[in-house]
């Protein structure tokens, strides 16, 4: 079994998460892809982030209808701050047989040699880093890094751009302007609903 494993605060999801998850199933060919809401991202120790029950529950509206796509809550159940490397060594034995699609943004490609273990991380999965809007993919910085063997594992794929981020729409939110078309509309109905964002700013 294939599984991409994508990992995130996802405060809120938005369609730029969806297409980024979709565009890797269909050119990995993977069997499901599993979005893993982190319990306490290690670079956002400092912030402030919205409860895990609020973010599944978006979650679960954004990806409803896809039977590919599905919740874990292996890094929220495991507490503590949320390293990949742990995540995915604990994935490999519950479930050994899998191989495992680590799905990253370009922007974690960049940040990627500073997180714990890579190494390691990648005799775990295949990353598969996608560009965000327009930051492209760069490998070299990671060849720098960690060798030419390392950056070989690193499959590089290419998504529509969309460019806005789970920070632009908090701040859409917190100023009351529309988030219509940027998330689920499901989303955006529960994000009103529950007044999320109203008191960042």
């Amino acid at each position: 079994m294939k599984i991409g494993v994508y990992g995130g605060t996802f405060d809120p999801v938005h369609f730029g998460h969806l297409i980024l998850a979709e565009t890797c199933r269909e050119i990995c060919n993977l069997d499901a892809v599993w979005f893993m809401p982190a319990a306490v991202p290690p670079h956002k120790l400092n912030e402030t982030i919205t409860p895990a029950r609020q973010r599944i529950e978006m979650l679960k509206f954004a990806i409803a209808g896809n039977s590919r796509f599905r919740i874990s809550t292996l890094e929220l159940d495991r507490k503590g701050p949320s390293f990949t490397v742990d995540t995915l060594t604990q994935m490999k034995q519950e479930i050994p047989d899998a191989e495992l699609f680590l799905l990253i943004g370009a922007d974690s490609l960049d940040d990627f040699p500073t997180w714990r273990e890579p190494l390691q991380i990648l005799n775990l999965a295949t990353v598969v880093a996608v560009n965000r809007g327009r930051h492209s993919t760069d490998i070299e910085p990671f060849r720098a890094a960690l060798g030419d063997e390392a950056a070989q594992q690193v499959l590089q794929v290419q998504m529509p751009a969309v460019d806005f981020s789970s920070t632009d729409l908090r701040a859409r939110a917190a100023a009351g302007r529309s988030i219509r078309y940027l998330t689920p509309q499901p989303v955006a109905m529960y994000l009103q609903q529950q007044g999320l964002y109203r008191d960042a700013q």
